[in-house]
């Protein structure tokens, strides 16, 4: 009876265990680029072909039956229908409303329109299939009071969308809001024009995605930069970078994505708190230069279908770091480098609570090459290098902390390790 007992215990254990693994198996796999396809990723998450339309990456408007419109003072215009609009004129007060049908796209063409406005978006999309905001000529768009609301619709934005909004064009765009610069509340994506934004809030503001990949962007924002995020749904948030030259300063994060932010071409600059932040950061290509006062680079758990991870497959990227409690790559999950070089100055450069694996490229630490991922999570008596721990082959003392000056973008560090016993290395 003992041992009937004892092996009916053993089975029912055994069948408690495989069916819970392979109910997170299953969990996993369903999920669409899931927890799975968040570990070491070598091909692109996403790809350019699938985001984007031939008309997307048109960057000249057709207008053989465009409709001409001016702009004046505190006259509203309102489009009901598909078609191409060419807006033109000086105007305060003046906002153009789309509120086509759900399968109706509309293009707005913008030639040398200025809009200055108190309290209203200058282009609000209430409905339509997808806008397009084409630059035909230098325009401004600015709003320089307390924006105002839309029933239940928090209107924070100079371009403030509903539906999906496509900014391309062969000219300049400058945005100046006392809150966001650009707000779409579904798919955002940017291929041409100039945008020259500055915001109190964030720059560029989107929900399902933000996808780039042409143009020149240039955001100053109070606040992140670019962010893409829904806060009521956390599997859907994520930003592309295909091409394209964008600069960022802001005050908090440069590029916040929910759940992937991935670059794969172009020039990106960002200065900022913290550099580029999502669960799943991967980079590609492109050249990525980051000053930053927290983080360079950092993956947290943001999102319930993907498990944090920063991912260098190719292209080059510099992190600069501030002095203090900062880390140049920091992932709550793992490091992952395959290619590309990365180039790191700081006193913590690394920092991995998972894996840390180099399978190729270059990593650079504070001027040295190393042939694996410094991990600055250890601290303690002597650190990870036991006593005189070792950060990017500069000495300590007994696990004594390097500080470093840092000189901005591309700064060399100067200075010296210091001691101290238990410190960081």
């Amino acid at each position: 009876m003992k041992t009937n007992t004892l092996i009916n215990k053993t089975l029912r254990a055994a069948a408690v265990t495989v069916a819970a693994i392979i109910c997170v198996i299953s969990m996993l796999t369903a999920l669409p680029g899931g927890a799975l396809a968040a570990a070491n990723q070598m091909a692109p998450i996403y790809s350019a072909d699938d985001l984007f339309t031939d008309r997307d990456l048109e960057q000249e408007p057709d207008l053989s039956e465009a409709e001409s419109i001016t702009l004046t003072d505190g006259q509203d215009v309102t489009l009901t229908s598909a078609g191409v609009y060419v807006l033109s004129g000086t105007a305060k007060n003046a906002t153009v409303y789309v509120d086509a049908g759900d399968d109706d796209k509309v293009q707005l063409v913008l030639d040398g329109v200025n809009v200055t406005n108190d309290s209203m978006p200058a282009i609000y999309v209430k409905n339509a299939d997808k806008v397009f905001i084409t630059m035909q000529a230098d325009s401004s768009l600015s709003v320089t009071g307390s924006f105002q609301a839309d029933g239940s619709a928090n209107l924070d934005g100079v371009i403030f969308a509903k539906d999906d909004i496509t900014i391309n064009g062969t000219a300049a765009l400058a945005i100046s809001s006392t809150d966001n610069g650009v707000v779409c509340k579904n798919d955002l994506r940017i291929t041409g024009g100039t945008l020259n934004i500055t915001a109190a809030a964030k720059g560029l503001e989107a929900k399902e995605s933000i996808r780039i990949c042409g143009g020149v962007i240039n955001i100053n924002a109070g606040s992140d930069g670019i962010q893409a995020k829904d806060s009521d749904d956390n599997t859907v948030g994520y930003i592309a970078v295909f091409d394209g030259e964008i600069t960022i300063v802001a005050d908090d994060d440069g590029i916040h994505a929910v759940t992937v932010l991935q670059i794969d071409g172009g020039n990106v600059s960002v200065t900022a708190e913290e550099g580029l932040e999502a669960t799943v950061v991967q980079i590609n290509g492109g050249t990525v230069n980051i000053a930053a006062s927290d983080d360079g680079v950092n993956a947290a758990s943001k999102s319930s279908v993907y498990a944090p991870a920063v991912i260098f497959n190719g292209g080059y990227t510099t992190i600069v770091m501030g002095q203090g409690d900062t880390d140049g790559v920091d992932s709550n999950g793992d490091i992952y480098v395959n290619g590309g070089t990365v180039e790191v100055t700081g006193q913590s450069t690394f920092d991995c609570d998972g894996v840390s694996q180099k399978t190729g490229g270059t990593i650079i630490v504070n001027g040295s090459e190393t042939d694996t991922i410094p991990n600055q999570m250890m601290g303690g008596f002597g650190g990870m290098g036991g006593w005189g721990g070792q950060q990017g082959n500069q000495q300590g003392g007994w696990g004594g902390q390097q500080g470093n000056q840092q000189g901005g973008w591309g700064g060399q560090p100067g200075g010296r390790p210091q001691g101290g016993m238990g410190g960081r290395h």
